[in-house]
């Protein structure tokens, strides 16, 4: 696995890291939002990745039998954002205006707890990304200076 390899996978963790980010914030902007119908409630979304084998970055590197074998992942590709289909918070208030004629406000589906724990995992995993590109970024300066002395 070369430097460049490591700057693609940490930067394709950094991409994946920042959607799953985005996401969790929209999330818990939107915890409290009310509504009077089920159709317009918003729903808690959540990104879906999926690995990038080595093999189809380095089609060049593997020889036959390496597209046989499992290899090691070599990044991080977006599939796309679902909509949780958790049961929707149904609330009664009559007085609140979002009620609908029965008097019930709809509530998303988003636990602001479990998405809080979600922020700092993929803060984390952001971060641990940072560190690679660093020290990758590191270890090509040092590549650079060895035959300068």
């Amino acid at each position: 696995m070369s430097l460049g390899n490591i700057f693609d996978i940490a930067g394709s963790g950094m991409t994946a890291q920042s959607l799953r980010l985005n996401t969790t914030a929209s999330n818990i902007a939107n915890a409290e939002t009310a509504s009077s119908s089920v159709e317009t409630t918003y729903r808690a979304r959540k990104p879906v990745f999926a690995a990038i084998q080595q093999q189809l970055l380095n089609p060049g590197q593997a020889g036959a039998a390496g597209f046989l074998q499992e290899g090691p992942g070599a990044g991080v590709r977006v599939e796309g954002v679902v909509e949780s289909q958790a049961e929707l918070q149904m609330r009664y208030e009559p007085d609140h205006p979002a009620a609908n004629e029965d008097g019930y406000v709809y509530y998303p589906n988003v636990n602001v707890v479990e998405e809080m724990a979600d922020m700092m995992s993929s803060s984390r995993s952001f971060q641990m990304n940072v560190d690679v590109m660093n020290t990758a970024k590191s270890m090509m300066q040092r590549i650079l200076t060895l035959g300068q002395q």
